[in-house]
Order: structure tokens, then C-alpha cells, then sequence
């Protein structure tokens, strides 16, 4: 069974901690295109055809020369790419952990067969709701037959996701989603939505209060990401930490290019085959103009065990 274990854990921090110059999580974008369309996203089209297979491996392969440990396959909804599983196992034949992030409503048992043989170590969902409404029709009630496929037939992890700020109706909603993803065996995470740059889109009281009550029974390592990051956040004030966006997290486009996140495209904006060491050590002593009130938490946990060290400072623009 290809899950992520506390040895990969263990095996990632360490190489993390003992180079400054090798990538823990790279977002690698297999389709723009995405079979719904979720009124408070701004990741996906409906018209954009997959990135050819071939492509694709050349920039895994690029990843792997960096020393990547961690490629997630997004969108646009990567189940739409016809090569999902051929991509997964590029990723595993390297080494590094391979994850997916997908809205769930492409999956069958076939599908789920073939990410078990391609090595898939885990699959996150998001879930935005109890019922579907005109925002989102990620909820409960119209994944729940694919909730139960992944449940019965998937070899790999399965990380149920909720977001708040999405809307107030939606709020208590969050507690519900993850006491069905816990009655599973899913793991769950909440997060808050964010504006197009990244930055945190305002929370009411009662979305506070949600989120409280749901960070409360999580790990230690989400609760320390709360504690560092979402609680001055939601209050409103900015974090003053080392964002280690284009070094320690590469968001990878469609079109081949490196990202500091999928909010801020254009920066660096460099092909990543020609992306190499020099281009790291660059971004991981480069301060970001949008860190104090960034909520991508991806780039905040691959940022995470570099807080103490490697001061950062202002450079000329990417």
C-alpha cells in the first residue's frame, strides 16, 4: 500500500534541513482545463487542452534534478489529463512523494485501481459544503458515492479539505464535512479562502469561531501552522516570517514556468528546465512583498523548518 509514512516524513525533513537548495514541495499543473466551475475559483478554464505527457515527464525529470521531495498534480481537475497515471508513476520512479489534488467527481474504481498501481500516496479533496448550491457543487451530497469508492477501493491516503470564507451559510457546514471524512478514515484539513493575490479574504466571527473549534482537534503540526500563520491573520494583522516561495515551493504552470504560488504568476516566471541552483538560492534570500499577509499554506509548511536560519533581504525584482 503507497502511502506517505512517518519514515518519508522523517526522510524529507532531513534532507530539507541539510540543504538550502532543494525544493520539499513542487505544485505541478497537468491541465488548466476543470469539469466544474466553483464560483470563487480562478485556477482553471474550460477550454485549455492537457500538457502533452512528454512535457510533463521533462519537467519532472527537472524536478528530480533539483532534488524535489514532494509533486502534487493540480489544475484545472488533473483527472482530466488521459496520462494522470503514466505522470504519477514519472514522479515515483524518482524517488519523490507523489499527491493529487483533485474535486473528486471524475472518480470510478478503475480510476482508483489504476492510482493504487501507479504508487498515488495520497489525494486531497475539497469539500465545500453540506449540499450544492450556485457557488460549489463540491459538498457532501453530491460526492458522497465517490467518498465511499475511495473509502472501499483506494490504497493511498485520503485528505478531505474545507474551506471557510467561502460563504456564511456554508460555515458550520465545515464541522459537519470533517466528522463524515473522519467516520471514513479520511484525514481532514480546513483553511481560509484567499483573493486572487493570496492574501486572506475576511473572516466573520462565526467563521472564527469554526475555525477554532476545528483547529482544536487537529495535529500538532496543523495546530502550529494555525499558531504561526491563520491566527494573526484572521485577526487582521500581518506575519513576519521567511516565505521561501520559488525555493523550498515551486508552483509549475501549464506552461512550464515557475511560480512563487499560483496567486502570484509572473514571479519568477522562469521555463523551470532552465529553473537550477543559482535561481533557488536566490528566491530562498529574497524577501516577498506579499509574505505578511499570504494564506497559501502549501508555501507556508514547506517554508516552515527554515525560520530560524537564512536572514532574507531585499532584491531586485525577479
Amino acid at each position: 500500500m503507497a502511502r506517505v509514512t512517518l519514515l518519508d516524513g522523517l526522510k524529507v525533513a532531513t534532507r530539507v534541513l541539510t540543504s538550502t537548495r532543494k525544493p520539499m514541495l513542487a505544485h505541478l499543473v497537468v491541465s488548466r482545463y476543470c469539469n466544474l466551475e466553483c464560483a470563487y475559483c480562478s485556477e482553471y478554464d474550460k477550454v485549455s487542452k492537457p500538457v502533452p505527457l512528454d512535457d510533463l515527464i521533462t519537467r519532472i525529470d527537472a524536478l528530480a534534478r533539483l532534488g524535489a521531495q514532494i509533486v502534487t498534480l493540480t489544475g484545472g481537475e488533473p483527472l482530466t489529463h488521459p496520462d494522470h497515471d503514466a505522470v504519477i508513476r514519472r514522479i515515483r520512479a524518482h524517488g519523490m512523494i507523489a499527491t493529487t489534488i483533485t474535486n473528486g467527481f471524475l472518480l470510478t474504481v478503475k480510476k482508483i485501481a489504476g492510482m493504487n498501481a501507479a504508487g498515488l500516496q495520497e489525494m486531497q479533496i475539497s469539500i465545500d459544503g453540506v449540499k450544492p448550491d450556485e457557488i460549489s457543487k463540491k459538498t457532501l451530497k453530491s460526492l458522497a458515492g465517490k467518498l465511499k469508492l475511495l473509502a472501499e477501493y483506494a490504497h493511498f491516503h485520503v485528505n478531505i479539505n474545507s474551506v471557510l470564507g467561502i460563504s456564511e451559510e456554508r460555515t458550520h457546514d465545515a464541522l459537519e464535512v470533517a466528522e463524515s471524512a473522519k467516520s471514513m478514515g479520511f484525514s481532514h484539513t480546513v483553511g481560509v479562502l484567499h483573493d486572487a493575490e493570496g492574501t486572506l479574504a475576511p473572516l466573520s466571527a462565526s467563521q472564527r469561531a469554526v475555525y477554532d473549534q476545528l483547529m482544536g482537534k487537529k495535529s500538532m503540526a496543523h495546530r502550529i501552522n494555525y499558531l504561526m500563520f491563520q491566527k494573526n491573520l484572521m485577526a487582521g494583522k500581518p506575519n513576519d516570517w521567511r516565505c521561501r516561495a520559488g525555493a523550498r515551493y515551486l508552483y509549475i504552470c501549464e506552461d512550464g514556468l515557475v511560480h512563487y504560488c499560483s496567486q502570484q504568476r509572473g514571479k519568477p516566471g522562469i521555463p523551470l528546465v532552465d529553473y537550477g541552483r543559482r535561481e533557488i538560492e536566490a528566491e530562498y534570500k529574497r524577501v516577498k512583498d506579499c509574505a505578511p499577509f499570504c494564506t497559501v499554506s502549501c508555501v507556508h509548511q514547506a517554508s516552515f523548518l527554515d525560520a530560524w536560519r537564512s536572514p532574507q533581504k531585499v532584491m531586485a525584482a525577479a
